[in-house]
């Protein structure tokens, strides 16, 4: 007996996704960086001759039509690759706090990743690979040859730039633009271990959405975990888990049978200790920078998240309206379509912006007209070069999910 049959309630809600455009089969099969491969769309309901007589009602009766792009979770995707940037260019502690976009991707990926293990794991596990893998490639090309070029010397830890299940190696000259990697080897583990820890999580829900915030606990507490790739990739796992897990709690409809009180005070308890965990060991961390303490950004991360994504199972919102606004909208597909690009590309789009704004200084109307030494000048000349990568590099993505490649998609 199948896990679903055993489970009536994800039956129905199946159904409700299939023949009622919910937002989960809407959202169905994508990702936060990457997409998987997409569902065959169905054929349209055949016509019947001038004349003719249905002989089945099968042949009549309306099929439903290829699932659509859900916009809440394209929209809270394109708003996380907004902060990211903005984050990077200003290096605002209080970001993370507003919008803490590492959480809110791995709690996206969690629930799509759910959804697409309902085909066989090797079949997902591969198609992630596939979309992710070359896009990484192509911009590592670039990265390790400017290394080299700058006396970087590589040992056999370069296989972690065919693979990254480590953090790949580098040199100083490179690592603003080498060090964002630990999102993709996070990301990357995450999916390889996602068959079994689906198939745990199903045993019990909620207990093991619960023990998934205690490994971040263990390793501040307890044990730190050794110094080396392992530590660093277990101390990331750690601290997103609760909220990959919750991905599945949302996608199986766990969140959506859970009443508002519990939701919210939990919710708001995470918050609260996570904001208290930050402020209160400034002085051990330098900052409130929830990027700089894993135990704040753990639990901040997990009652943010848990908020959105109950707030969409439980009210069913799926930002259906923002298909009135044509450029809005088409700006949201942009950014995820071509959002492993715009991750990987961004902070070489900073790097340039600072020798090309200092070229711009050499203009006497540019100096006198153009406020060159502001941030959020630079700021905007970063995006314009990060939509130069979108369409020169863009393509990349395309060809890894097996389409014809497009300067915009």
């Amino acid at each position: 007996m199948t896990w679903d049959q055993q489970n009536p309630y994800q039956q129905d809600l199946y159904q409700q996704d299939l023949y009622q455009g919910h937002p989960y089969q809407q959202g169905y099969g994508y990702t936060p960086l990457v997409d998987p491969e997409p569902e065959p769309e169905l054929e349209p309901a055949a016509t019947a001759a001038p004349g003719a007589e249905a002989t089945d009602a099968r042949d009549t009766a309306p099929r439903p039509g290829p699932p659509t792009r859900d916009r809440y979770f394209d929209t809270l995707r394109a708003v996380a690759l907004v902060r990211v940037v903005t984050y990077h260019t200003f290096g605002w502690a209080w970001c993370g706090m507003v919008f803490p976009s590492m959480g809110i991707m791995f709690g996206l990926a969690g629930t799509l990743m759910a959804k697409s293990l309902e085909r066989p794991a090797p079949r997902v596990v591969k198609s992630r690979l596939r979309r992710l893998l070359p896009p990484f490639w192509f911009w590592g090309l670039f990265v390790v040859l400017a290394m080299l070029i700058h006396d970087w010397m590589p040992g056999w830890e370069i296989v972690y730039w065919i693979v990254p299940l480590g953090d790949p190696p580098g040199n100083a000259w490179g690592e603003q633009a080498w060090e964002i990697l630990w999102y993709l080897r996070t990301y990357l583990w995450f999916v390889l271990l996602s068959p079994a820890l689906l198939w745990i999580f199903r045993k019990a829900p909620v207990p093991v959405l619960l023990a998934s915030a205690a490994p971040i606990l263990v390793l501040n507490f307890l044990w730190a975990g050794p110094d080396n790739r392992f530590g660093s990739a277990l101390w990331d796992l750690s601290t997103y888990l609760f909220c990959w897990i919750l991905g599945f709690a949302h996608r199986d409809g766990v969140l959506r049978r859970m009443k508002p009180v519990p939701v919210v005070v939990g919710a708001l308890a995470a918050l609260g200790y996570g904001g208290w965990y930050a402020f209160s060991h400034q002085a051990d961390f330098g900052t409130y920078d929830l990027d700089e303490n894993p135990l704040a950004q753990a639990f901040w991360s997990a009652g943010f998240v848990l908020l959105l994504m109950w707030a969409k199972a439980y009210f069913r919102i799926d930002f259906a309206w923002l298909t009135r606004f044509r450029r809005l909208d088409r700006t949201v597909t942009v950014f995820n379509a071509r959002a492993v690009t715009i991750y990987l590309w961004h902070e070489i789009a900073l790097i340039l912006a600072v020798p090309l704004i200092d070229q711009m200084w050499n203009v006497p109307a540019f100096e006198k007209w153009l406020p060159l030494d502001s941030q959020w000048f630079m700021f905007g000349v970063g995006w314009i070069l990060i939509a130069v990568f979108v369409l020169l590099c863009g393509w990349v993505e395309d060809v890894a999910a097996k389409k014809k490649p497009k300067l915009l998609p």
